[in-house]
């Protein structure tokens, strides 16, 4: 199983739709929110974001259980999120990753206004939301051994 982990526009669903293209399972809060008629990020209502995840951890555990490899595409922005899945994972037999995307801030910048809110993985973010996201994100920290950082400055 992998957990994607980073700040909006940093590559998470890039990455996790070529695992998809390759087989996995992909979970996505933003694709099942996209179908519900939240086009917005800021949008979503945090009660529908939570159920979906309740929804999501059941049939990412389903999956597991039958042997599939999941990606879950979400942004982890914090460690108890993180232990949290984790913990899901290991529970149904899983080797788990978390897949850390540190972006330079002016390529999330600079990604997130080129969006135009014309697909799931394509929301507007607006720079009063980003810094919000910013200032709660909690990047893994060294003592989480199962962690890949992907770095990406340019």
């Amino acid at each position: 199983m992998v957990l994607t982990c980073g700040l909006a526009g940093a590559g998470k669903s890039t990455y996790a739709r070529d695992l998809e293209r390759r087989g996995w399972t992909r979970f996505t809060i933003d694709g099942e929110a996209w179908q519900m008629g939240f086009t917005e990020a800021a949008a979503i209502p945090a009660e529908v974001a939570a159920d979906l995840r309740v929804r999501q951890r059941a049939a990412i555990a389903r999956a597991l259980d039958v042997g599939e490899d999941v990606v879950v595409d979400y942004s982890f922005w914090s460690r108890a999120q993180r232990e949290e899945y984790r913990a899901l994972g290991h529970a149904h037999g899983a080797t788990v990753e978390v897949v850390y995307f540190e972006t330079a801030d002016p390529v999330l910048r600079r990604r997130l206004a080129a969006r135009r809110g014309s697909h799931p993985d394509d929301f507007v973010v607006e720079a009063k939301l980003f810094n919000r996201y910013v200032t709660g994100f909690e990047a893994p920290g060294p003592d989480e051994q199962d962690v890949t950082v992907v770095a990406t400055k340019g």
